[in-house]
């Protein structure tokens, strides 16, 4: 990299803008949408889709909701030309929606366009040529009126044929290639010369497509051209304006969002932003950027797994673990801090489902994209005493006492450091059964007992357990159970503790629902250890935790 970049690459000069008003206008409703990903999406495949994948995908942009999709540039390739015809002769285009194609400003391009086109119920013709000084003068060697001229003729011929099909709904689209750096006059004035062709009005409707073909500036740079142009394009009214945003800056979304706000009315874009070099907007994204500010989109993404599941066939492509919404990872926490702040917003929302949506890290639900909530908490060492208890909570219906949640959390680090990986639900759950007693045959385990507990009258216990293979009985009286209980174990096993805390909930809404009893037994040393039991019957889990808080003061 150099020292000095300056004395090779220039900034991009933006535009003297000084009554812009995007910056005080807010979001509102969702944009016109249409995905590109059959056309500009599949060009930068390494090996684009075949028939079958672009029929797959097609069904998926029809399920999730679109109603303008660009599917080909006939002209291109024999595939895109079979894919346009087999849409139209087997009938699968919805009466809702529109479809697109692409072509440049070419005499035979746009003749084998139409070809492609015949017999369609409605479809938009999308005309475009470069036009910003470094192609100007590089790659097509014209000046300024050349360029127009190529343009206006290619929008003559396509009116001609567009009026000798009227059974089809024609709706003409340009775009002046590369509008974020061609000069903002020129940029008016080839759209003009372009809509004087085609006069459109309700029965002729243009869109007028101003894409960021390269990103090349900040998107409050691109926002501002967006305005001056829907500000001093005569025929603004009569038109939509549309911006198909690429991400070589990485604000191919934030430059999408704010040319909305500066007068935009459509956006093309992929799913999950596939597209040239580092891609196109991504149309998933900016949909539920909107939906979590309370607008609908206008698309379902509810399903989003199966969308992810599709794309990534089609492109063959993978989409990433943190990809926005969609992602593996984008609703997962392992930081201990995160971790306790959603689990917290978990248990308020309990509380006030209907409220708005207010779970700390947690900018979307992810029910409401089909997503579980099992993978917003995992565990590994940098997690806290939070994510083992949502997990337990979740997985078990486990509701751990604060202080339990603590002690377990140093088993828990213990293990992760240990292994230095991520630590499953499952080994989550072994390594809590091991260390609290839930297992089939615990050291000190209950077999049987009868407690009487008369009104006025002190607590009678007998019981049996099996303390390391051997039997023992059991027999005190006193003012509970659990104190009952403790007297007991201590008289037959000559140890010295107490109940230092004792908590219980069932585990389910049913009457036959099981319950779980937590214990914590403390020695004279201010030593704690906890036991845990799961039963239907209270009082013998109650009994069975005690034993398993009690076995690690007991000696053989």
């Amino acid at each position: 990299m150099l020292m000095t970049p300056a004395e090779k690459y220039q900034r991009h000069k933006p535009l003297a803008l000084r009554d812009r008003r995007w910056p005080d206008n807010a979001l509102t409703h969702a944009p016109r949408w249409l995905s590109t990903d059959l056309r500009d999406g599949n060009q930068a495949l390494a090996e684009p889709m075949d028939a079958a994948r672009k029929l797959k995908f097609w069904q998926l942009l029809l399920d999730c909701g679109f109603k303008e999709i660009e599917v080909a540039f006939p002209s291109a390739s024999q595939t895109d030309f079979n894919f346009v015809r087999q849409l139209i002769e087997e009938k699968r285009i919805p009466d809702d929606v529109t479809i697109q194609v692409l072509t440049q400003a070419r005499e035979e391009l746009i003749t084998r366009t139409f070809d492609a086109l015949q017999g369609a119920k409605r479809a938009t013709v999308h005309l475009y040529n470069a036009t910003a000084p470094v192609f100007r003068e590089q790659v097509f060697r014209q000046s300024r009126e050349e360029i127009v001229a190529l343009a206006v003729n290619a929008a003559r011929q396509i009116r001609a044929l567009c009026e000798n099909a009227p059974e089809t709904e024609w709706v003409f689209q340009y775009s002046p290639e590369t509008f974020c750096f061609t000069e903002a006059e020129f940029a008016l004035a080839i759209c003009e010369a372009v809509a004087d062709v085609w006069e459109p009005c309700a029965t002729r409707p243009m869109i007028i497509n101003l894409p960021a073909t390269v990103e090349v500036s900040m998107p409050n740079v691109y926002a501002d051209q967006i305005e001056h142009f829907c500000h001093h394009f005569s025929r603004r009214e009569q038109v939509c304006i549309s911006v198909h945003t690429h991400n070589d800056r990485g604000t191919g979304i934030a430059s999408a969002e704010l040319a909305l706000l500066a007068g935009a009315e459509r956006v093309e874009g992929c799913l999950f932003g596939n597209g040239e070099r580092t891609g196109n907007a991504d149309l998933v994204t900016l949909a539920l950027n909107l939906y979590t500010q309370g607008i609908a989109p206008g698309l379902d993404f509810s399903q989003m797994k199966k969308v992810v599941e599709i794309v990534e066939e089609c492109n063959q492509l993978p989409v990433a673990p943190r990809h926005p919404y969609a992602g593996e990872l984008v609703f997962t926490a392992f930081s201990g801090s995160h971790q306790d702040a959603i689990k917290k917003g978990f248990a308020a929302r309990q509380n006030n489902p209907t409220a708005f949506w207010e779970v700390p890290y947690l900018p979307l639900d992810p029910a409401d994209i089909g997503c579980s909530y099992e993978a917003v908490i995992r565990v590994n060492s940098q997690s806290g005493k939070s994510g083992a208890a949502w997990l337990l909570e979740q997985n078990h219906g486990l509701n751990l006492p604060r202080k339990l949640q603590q002690e377990f959390s140093q088993h828990v680090q213990e293990a992760a450091d240990a292994n230095g990986k991520e630590m499953s639900q499952m080994e989550i759950w072994n390594l809590f059964r091991q260390n609290y007693g839930l297992v089939e045959r615990p050291p000190l385990q209950l077999i049987e007992y009868v407690c009487t507990n008369q009104p006025g009258q002190r607590t009678t216990l007998q019981a049996e357990i099996v303390c390391h293979d051997k039997k023992l009985k059991l027999d005190a009286s006193g003012n509970g159970f659990l104190s009952t209980a403790i007297t007991a174990l201590c008289r037959s096993l000559q140890v010295e503790i107490n109940i230092e805390s004792y908590h219980e909930h069932t585990l389910g809404k049913h009457s036959d629902s099981r319950s779980v009893a937590y214990v914590c037994c403390e020695n004279t040393n201010g030593e704690r250890a906890w036991g845990v039991s799961i039963d239907s019957d209270i009082t013998r889990a109650s009994l069975q935790a005690v034993l398993n808080a009690a076995q690690p003061f007991i000696t053989r």
